[in-house]
């Protein structure tokens, strides 16, 4: 019997040790279009990203000149949750600005 237990063992602390396991992340990937303001880009890059403002900025400057900021890294319903904010914002304003993610390098 104490092989079992043994055994039982074991196998409960592997299963621990992939269950625990933390979740994926992926970035938020926010894209230059030609008609969003630079001024609005910093704004949701500070409401909804919580950034500073001269964070803000450099993020906003990299999506100017790259074409593509990273705006976080998150969970996947969490970057999935900020995505559908900017979306609901820029419409609100009638921007055509837009967020993807992919998973994180």
């Amino acid at each position: 019997m104490s092989t079992n237990t043994t055994i039982d063992k074991e196998k409960m602390k592997a299963e621990l040790a992939t269950k625990s396991q933390p979740p994926p992340l992926y970035q938020v990937i926010m894209l230059n279009d030609d008609f969003t303001t630079m001024e609005f880009v910093v704004q949701v890059l500070t409401t909804v990203f919580r950034k500073t403002a001269p964070e803000a900025e450099r993020i906003m400057l990299t999506i100017h000149y790259q074409g593509r900021g990273i705006c976080g890294v998150y969970p996947k319903d969490i970057a999935a949750t900020r995505i559908q904010q900017v979306h609901q914002l820029a419409e609100l304003e009638q921007h055509p600005l837009k967020c993807v993610m992919e998973p994180a390098p």
